[in-house]
């Protein structure tokens, strides 16, 4: 990755990412459905599948927008290199400027009472 772009590299991670997250919640999902089926009454085993349910829901919806934001950082990034690409480059100052070294006065010691 030593020549890679920045947009391919945001690009990449934001994939990488988003697969951690879906894993993560499928396991959490697991976990809910293994503690409905443990569950004793059916209020309890209801509650733990909504869980479950919710948990890949929100978790599918956290990965897109983490997607998104990725995405859109990318292409500013891509974009912002292309404009840099077009731009001339900046002109050279002249070196007019003196090269006084500026002297400094010791600092005055306080008077001991």
């Amino acid at each position: 990755m030593a020549e890679a772009d920045l947009d391919a590299v945001i690009r990449q991670t934001a994939r990488a990412q988003t697969k951690a997250v879906m894993a993560a919640a499928k396991k959490r999902q697991a976990v809910w459905v293994a503690r409905a089926a443990k569950a004793k009454d059916k209020e309890t085993k209801a509650r733990f599948r909504h869980l479950a349910t919710s948990t890949i829901l929100n978790a599918t919806a956290t990965a897109k927008r983490l997607q998104n934001s990725a995405e859109n950082a990318a292409d500013a990034y891509a974009r912002a290199m292309k404009k840099a690409m077009e731009e001339p480059p900046p002109a050279t100052e002249s070196k007019k400027k003196s090269e006084k070294k500026s002297e400094k006065k010791p600092a005055k010691k306080k008077a001991a009472a």
